[in-house]
């Protein structure tokens, strides 16, 4: 008889040989007797756990970087095994695969930890699929998604026949590969979120950073007053505690006003086959981090402000190594990316974590001015003025002059006139 106990979510269960009632019966009229002595020293209960074991003994946690199996010992115990008599995917013999004896619970329980980076030692699986579909946004691409499975068993037993049932826990997790990264709790340029353990992803840590050059050495310091427009901000997601055998792919990296991700009002700077003019992607895809740089600027609906404020958001992938090229856009022939910018669209789907750097502070030089250098510019004003005025009223001085010199010259030579005439006339015939 074999008893199948899915800890995959499923939540099955199936017992199955030919007299396994009558096997069941005798059993818990033989163990009657010594049930007690058999749980004694152990957290068990009688009444609760004389019994075989059934799908609700078996807790699966998907963790961020370990598995973590949780099977009730007292069914186990009740069914004729031992602790040392489970092991994963059949690896009996290895000690390493065997679970811990826990007894400090209630009830004792036996607990294995499976490590995302060394699950192959103990034959747990890991297979990688690959299919199209909506990201956060809605936007399609391709998207990875990675399933790790295995089974706990007990061993066969080296005789032709046995009275005993074989057990077999299995479990998988689905770890989708396609996150947001984001955090609003921000009032300077970089950011960090850990990913919970209930989110099932294979990273502890997504950090989104920006930086001042493109050696990507020195983290960007925003000044208070705010960078310039135009000035060139370096971003780098970089993933922390992440196996070897992913990479970091950036999908669709845009920016909003506010740290809200689903703000309607969102500018993009690059996705799929389409990237804005002043954004450089200078590494995706290659290594567990993905760098790219932009020139800052301003959102419109800042006019009335002196300083407006950009947040970074990143919907970031993990493909495996080899993978990552198939994944990577064919931009031959673009294709214009469709979304609706009035549907109101979800963050928070199942797997995503979400990173945001920001805000990153602009200003416009037009309105940069304190108020000391708008006195200053005034007092500028007044002396200019002051000149002006003086300078006209020299040149008034100076043709009322002129003028009165004009009509006191005139006056003369009509003063002049008429002696000149009255001489003629008393020497004219003495030259005939």
């Amino acid at each position: 008889m074999l008893c199948v106990f899915s800890g995959d979510g499923a939540h099955s269960i199936a017992c199955r040989g030919q007299k396994h009632m009558e096997l069941s019966n005798y059993l818990k009229g033989t163990k009657t007797l010594f049930v007690k002595a058999q749980f004694n020293g152990y957290n068990c209960d009688a009444n609760l756990h004389s019994r075989f074991p059934a799908e609700r003994d078996i807790t699966v946690s998907c963790g961020v970087q370990s598995i973590t199996l949780k099977v009730n010992f007292c069914p186990v115990l009740f069914s004729g095994y031992v602790d040392t008599d489970l092991a994963l995917n059949g690896r009996h013999g290895d000690s390493q695969c065997r679970g811990v004896l826990n007894n400090n619970s209630f009830p004792t329980a036996i607990l294995f930890s499976i490590s995302l980076s060394t699950m192959e030692t103990c034959g747990t699986s890991l297979s990688v699929s690959t299919s199209q579909g909506a990201n956060a946004y809605g936007n399609l691409s391709l998207v990875q998604i990675g399933n790790v499975s295995g089974y706990i068993d007990t061993p066969d037993p080296p005789t032709i026949i046995s009275y005993l049932p074989g057990l077999l826990y299995k479990f998988s997790c689905s770890y989708p590969l396609e996150y947001l990264v984001n955090n609003t709790q921000l009032a300077s340029s970089a950011a960090a979120i850990s990913v919970k353990d209930s989110n099932g992803t294979f990273i502890s840590t997504l950090n989104l950073l920006l930086y001042g050059d493109s050696t990507y050495a020195s983290q960007l310091s925003v000044p208070v007053t705010g960078l310039p427009l135009k000035t060139r901000v370096f971003a780098a997601v970089k993933a922390s505690n992440l196996d070897k055998r992913w990479n970091v792919l950036m999908d669709y990296c845009y920016t909003t006003p506010s740290g809200n991700p689903s703000d309607e009002l969102r500018y993009d700077l690059f996705f799929s086959c389409y990237k804005d003019p002043q954004t450089t992607v200078v590494e995706n895809a290659k290594s567990q981090m993905g760098r790219f740089s932009f020139e800052v600027f301003r959102f419109v609906k800042h006019k009335n402000q002196k300083m407006s404020a950009v947040f970074l958001h990143c919907v970031t992938k993990l493909c495996r190594a080899d993978d990552c090229p198939l994944l990577m856009p064919i931009c031959g022939s673009r294709k214009k990316r469709e979304a609706s910018d009035s549907k109101s669209q979800s963050s928070a789907s199942s797997g995503n974590a979400v990173v945001t750097a920001g805000p990153i502070i602009t200003r416009s030089e037009e309105t940069s001015s304190n108020n000391s250098q708008l006195v200053s510019l005034d007092s500028q004003a007044y002396a200019l003025d002051a000149v002006s005025s003086a300078l006209v009223c020299g040149v008034l001085t100076l043709g009322a002059l002129a003028l009165c010199l004009f009509v006191f010259s005139v006056a003369l030579l009509k003063l002049r006139t008429p002696s000149l005439a009255a001489l003629t006339e008393v020497t004219g015939p003495g030259f005939k």
